[in-house]
Parts: C-alpha cells; structure tokens; sequence
C-alpha cells in the first residue's frame, strides 16, 4: 500500500466508517478524560519521586492520594499509580 492511499480506497474507508454507529457515549466520554488523568498521574508521581515523605504516604493510602489529586481511584488506575510508584 505504500505511504498514501489511493482516493477511492480512501472514499471507500470513509463509506465503511459511516455506516457504523457512534461509540458509546460513556466511551467518548472515557477517551475525553483520558488526557487529564494522564497529566494527573504523572504529577503525582512527580511528587512521590522528588519526596520520600510522599510517596511512603501515598503508598500507604494510594486510593486516597488518587482521590485527593481528583483522580478516580479505579482498580486499573490503582495498579498503574502502584507499578510506577515501584519503579
């Protein structure tokens, strides 16, 4: 196929595209989201890396932390804070 499609190859993408429904909102919404709690993610492990105070604390209470940072202390989020604050 190379670098670049051809146009109808292109027209004929666009065509199967619309043809399927929307996403979900509550995955719109989830993919919205996704930036900021990257972004608050890596603050917090900002602060847990320049601070052994903070990050014993956190460890100790790492839902709280993700709460408190306005973060949602899902199981997945949790457990990514976790593997990271490890590193």
């Amino acid at each position: 196929m190379g670098d670049s499609m051809r146009r109808y190859e292109i027209e004929e993408l666009a065509r199967s595209l619309a043809l399927l429904r929307p996403a979900p909102t509550g995955w719109v919404e989830a993919a919205q989201e996704l930036p900021r709690i990257r972004a608050g993610l890596d603050a917090l492990i900002a602060r847990a890396e320049q601070d052994a105070a903070v990050r014993a604390r956190m460890l100790e209470d790492l839902e709280q932390a993700l709460a408190e940072s306005n973060l949602p202390p899902t199981p997945r989020l949790v457990e990514e804070a976790r593997r990271r604050l490890a590193q």
